[in-house]
């Protein structure tokens, strides 16, 4: 596995197979772009299709070709505007846009780069300078010390004013140290904990120090003012870039802002503040956190100006569908491009998934229809309508266009294909209902808690079997899962627990040893003793007695004196260090020791031994914003020489589809995936493959072949064993975007949607009526994917094509 993006040969890395030659319809826009004229042509699409489309987009097969695409267009609009006016996003997303820029800067010269510039019509003679652009920031967080690595402020001072070569003198950025903060004082010493109450907009201050906030407010609400002057003197934002955020945001504009809203401070949404908390150090920082944003009315102030919202994955598919086809609305932030002459969505294709035209367009062209594909337009036919399969008849279907597609290109009728769809159902609950026996099972995570999330009430079954041996893995520390809060309230135990030397005579008994297993496993039966009791002091002496031989083992040194004193310089760490900062290593190893501590008390919780609680810790994760690609010795060699102790017959993994790019959890499954081809390869043995999808994605019922049903009783087991073993996640300081919430619960409304969704294809009936007490029991359920290798070999390498051109 490198760390290079690579193609096959003859193509470029953004290229697919050859599409049909694209050919324009009436009403679509003309292109001036000669790059997007060239990525219009390889895409084998319109521009825009009429009627439900409302902004044309730019369709590009995979997550590193949406990143060339936007720089291309990106140097392109420099050539032509030198001194133009440029507006650049932060995050994630950029990752590729930021390398392809300075790759095409860096070589512009190479004979390779020149071909490929000529070819798409660059006027290679002469090489963008970027010296001259005005450059302004899009947004902030506010209040935040501008010197913080997760202020945008350093963000696109690091990658866009030095990483691109800008002029500093001409951007327009957003400090807000230097906004109105008298002399003297700070940021901190204004607003106490980063608190913002803007009510003092609106109200008197109560006291002195309520009258220098308002002061400051005030200062930061005329900076605004002049914020949005300058740029509209300027002339507007020429050439805009950004993504498109859980809700819909462009910027900070969340659902709900003015179409013609100016900079401004404000507020924003849950979703959003769910989005930053792993930029800020947790929820806790990120709720009602205000935030200064440039406008919608800002980016469509120059109504000739080039705007682009890029989106990759799946998971991006319903905000961009909303903001294409609905009108104009506040709803939709991003429908504000509507009407903009030189506005694109840039989108790969797994972005565009909710886009009916494009759908149909599929299916016409495809030689046969997949039967996952007819499937999912009859169950969402039946979902649609709220009528069981065997109800459902051609008037129901008769404005579903997509459905009527599908339907054709099978040669079905749709009651034919209704009886079909719930054959397959019945057949994949059937299959949910067999536990498996005598096997070994080699249950894989991306993260700590993404296995009891995603199935844990299916291992409830497996485990019950005593012929079947179950080893956990987590392939990452997950140490940026858990707050400073959290590990520093630890450590406070530990120092209470050891200024009483709660630990001596158990360290001279030799519990401290590295080797020591036993003892190991006494930390987890005697924490679970304390949670069976009730009795919360025991579960945090356990706890402690674990952090102690933690830091022990980190720092090499078993005197419980020199621990108390590396205790003391730990908490002054944790005390002074900003939320959302990259950790020191050994902060870093004991927060992921901590996790890993988790992980064996979650399943010892159903009975597995501590021993078979395996913790990966690859390298490639890091904690940094652009994490590095897996390699073969770092990362895929441990996992191989795991196969090759555990020989399992049936291997876990989470299963994803295209995300928003390479992360942790796409990153995990192509390390192993590589591991099983080498075991296999090495060994003749192919274990069986179940992919799993918990919060962050989910199955269609049509992409999932096995329906496990979910009791009260097992919802029940996972939320107990959920909020006891996983203290650092209990409070969900790090929530998903669509629940407010821990995710134990979260889960749980995954369970229940997946059930509804059955019990709205298949009937009550069929439940409440069936002879099997599981079925009659179920309240929720859980979709696994169930693979022979090679056909996860097959999905594992097309998710690669799709998202990194590999």
């Amino acid at each position: 596995m490198s760390a290079k993006t690579r193609a096959p040969k003859g193509q470029t890395p953004d290229t697919k197979p050859k599409a049909p030659r694209t050919k324009r319809t009436g009403g679509e826009p003309t292109l001036t772009s000669k790059v997007e004229e060239h990525y219009f042509q390889r895409s084998g699409r319109r521009l825009q299709y009429a009627p439900t489309e409302r902004i044309p987009i730019i369709e590009v097969p995979n997550f590193p070709a949406l990143g060339r695409l936007t720089a291309l267009r990106f140097l392109e609009w420099v050539q032509q505007n030198p001194d133009g006016v440029v507006s650049l996003p932060t995050g994630k997303t950029p990752e590729y846009f930021i390398k392809w820029t300075r790759h095409f800067l860096d070589t512009w010269h190479e004979p390779a780069t020149q071909k490929e510039l000529a070819d798409i019509g660059f006027d290679v003679a002469h090489k963008p300078v970027l010296h001259n652009l005005r450059f302004v920031q899009i947004d902030e967080f506010y209040p935040i010390d501008p010197n913080q690595q997760n202020s945008f402020y350093y963000y696109v001072n690091k990658h866009y004013i030095r990483g691109f070569g800008l002029n500093p003198k001409n951007a327009l950025l957003i400090n807000p140290a230097e906004i109105g903060i008298p002399k003297g004082m700070d940021l901190e010493t204004v607003f106490p904990g980063g608190k913002v109450d803007l009510s003092l907009r609106h109200r008197v201050p109560t006291n002195a120090h309520e009258k220098i906030q308002y002061d400051v407010l005030l200062a930061v609400d005329q900076f605004c003012s002049t914020y949005e002057a300058t740029i509209r003197a300027w002339g507007g934002i020429g050439f805009f870039l950004g993504g498109i955020g859980p809700d819909g945001h462009i910027g900070f504009n969340a659902r709900g802002s003015d179409l013609e809203s100016p900079t401004r401070l404000t507020l924003t949404n849950y979703e959003t503040e769910a989005a930053a908390a792993g930029d800020l150090g947790g929820i806790e920082v990120s709720r009602n956190r205000p935030v200064i944003t440039i406008g919608l009315g800002t980016i469509s102030f120059k109504k000739d100006a080039v705007v682009l919202i890029f989106a990759a994955g799946e998971a991006k598919s319903g905000v961009v569908a909303d903001a294409i086809q609905n009108e104009r609305h506040v709803r939709y932030p991003a429908s504000v491009l509507q009407g903009l002459p030189n506005a694109r969505f840039y989108l790969t294709h797994g972005a565009t998934i909710r886009l009916p035209e494009r759908l149909i367009e599929d299916i016409n062209r495809s030689p046969a229809i997949r039967d996952e594909e007819l499937e999912k337009r009859v169950i969402n036919l039946a979902l649609k309508v709220q009528k069981r399969l065997d109800q459902l008849d051609d008037r129901d279907a008769k404005d579903c266009r997509v459905l009527q597609a599908a339907l054709a290109k099978a040669g079905k009728t749709l009651a034919e294909a209704a009886a079909w769809t719930r054959a397959r159902l019945i057949h994949k609950i059937e299959s949910g209902l067999d536990n498996p026996k005598n096997v070994t099972v080699l249950h894989t995570g991306p993260h700590h808690d993404d296995i009891m999330l995603g199935y844990m009430n299916y291992i409830l079954h497996m485990v019950r079997r005593p012929s079947n041996k179950n080893y956990f893995t987590v392939l990452t520390s997950g140490f940026t899962a858990v707050t400073n809060d959290f590990l520093a309230t630890i450590l406070q135990d530990l120092k209470m627990f050891t200024d009483r030397r709660e630990y001596a005579a158990e360290r001279a008994a030799g519990c401290m040893h590295h080797d020591n297993l036993v003892a190991r496993a006494e930390e987890v039966y005697g924490f679970l003793d304390g949670t069976a009791a009730r009795n919360d002091l025991e579960c945090r002496r356990w706890q402690c007695r674990r952090m102690l031989y933690n830091l022990m083992v980190v720092y090499e040194d078993e005197d419980i004196e020199n621990i108390r004193d590396r205790i003391h310089e730990l908490l002054n760490y944790l005390r002074t260090v900003y939320p959302g900062k990259k950790d020191i290593k050994i902060v870093q190893t004991l927060k992921g020791m901590q996790r890993e501590y988790e992980e064996e008390l979650i399943w010892g919780y159903i009975g597995t031994r501590p021993e078979h609680v395996l913790h990966g810790r690859l390298g490639f994760y890091t904690g940094d914003i652009f994490t590095r690609q897996p390699t073969l010795d770092r990362d895929v060699r441990p996992v191989l020489d795991m196969l090759q102790d555990i020989k399992p017959d049936i291997l876990t993994l989470a299963f994803d589809p295209e995300g928003t790019g390479p992360d942790t959890h796409y990153k995990v499954m192509q390390v192993i995936h590589e591991a099983l081809i080498q075991y296999a390869t090495k060994t003749g043995k192919k274990p069986e493959v179940w992919g799993y999808r918990n919060v962050w994605h989910r199955f269609h019922p049509a992409d999932a072949n096995a329906f496990i049903p979910v009791s009260l009783n097992s919802m029940a087991i996972m939320e107990h064993s959920f909020l006891n073993c996983f203290g650092s996640q209990k409070n969900a300081s790090f929530p998903s975007y669509e629940y407010d919430g821990p995710f134990c619960h979260q889960a749980q409304l995954v369970y229940v949607d997946q059930y509804r969704m059955l019990r709205t294809c298949l009937g009550r009936d069929y439940f409440e009526h069936s002879d099997n007490p599981r079925l009659r029991s179920a309240r929720g359920f859980v979709y696994l994917c169930k693979m022979t290798l090679d056909q996860f070999s097959g999905s594992a390498r097309e998710l690669a094509e799709i998202t990194e051109a590999v």
